[in-house]
């Protein structure tokens, strides 16, 4: 497989490189379908550039090529529910609209940063939809779904994953939420 996305990073087989990976993600991997995991690079970053934007500045990674995970808590009545939402770094998750609706709750919004973590096992800055806890629904915005390659969490802050924005919808648990993203402003 040949990563084009990198901008001045090395891109190696992730399934081959657990060491840049997350446990949970690492295991995600190889229970994947073989050919949908080899599609999937890592890359060692500085764990102080994770953010999405100093990320792409420093390693001249395009915006548009890289994708968000971000983790959705809502509740209805005494319930709680948790979602991953994949939107392009150059768009917002829709929370109050597409996800709530989704997610039949009365109220979303971002998980809390400590919560977050302790749920995926994962460090903030690297959260990935692979290996997220079973059961959690993984939206996937089309414009992801449609980008030949995207640029997300290794589940640490120390790597990053390249991957056809397909790739995500073999994910168990994972669903196509057309305008999930939308456009801030």
């Amino acid at each position: 497989m040949r990563w084009t996305a990198n901008g001045s990073l090395t891109v190696v087989p992730a399934a081959q490189h657990p060491e840049l990976l997350a446990e949970a993600v690492s295991d995600a991997l190889g229970a994947l379908d073989p050919e949908v995991a080899e599609t999937v690079g890592v890359a060692e970053i500085d764990p102080e550039l994770a953010d999405t934007a100093a990320f792409c500045e420093r390693y001249g990674v395009s915006l548009d090529a890289s994708a968000n995970c971000v983790v959705v808590k809502g509740k209805r009545g005494g319930g709680i529910r948790f979602a991953a939402c994949m939107v392009l770094a150059t768009t917002r998750a829709d929370v109050n609209g597409a996800v709530r609706r989704r997610l039949d709750v009365r109220s979303a919004s971002f998980a809390p940063m400590d919560e977050a973590v302790a749920l995926t096992g994962m460090e903030y800055g690297g959260i990935t939809p692979i290996g997220l806890p079973q059961g959690w629904p993984i939206l996937v915005d089309g414009a992801v779904a449609a980008a030949p390659e995207v640029v997300i969490g290794g589940g640490i802050r120390g790597s990053k994953l390249f991957l056809p924005g397909r790739a995500l919808l073999a994910l168990v648990g994972a669903e196509l939420v057309e305008d999930l993203g939308r456009t801030p402003g």
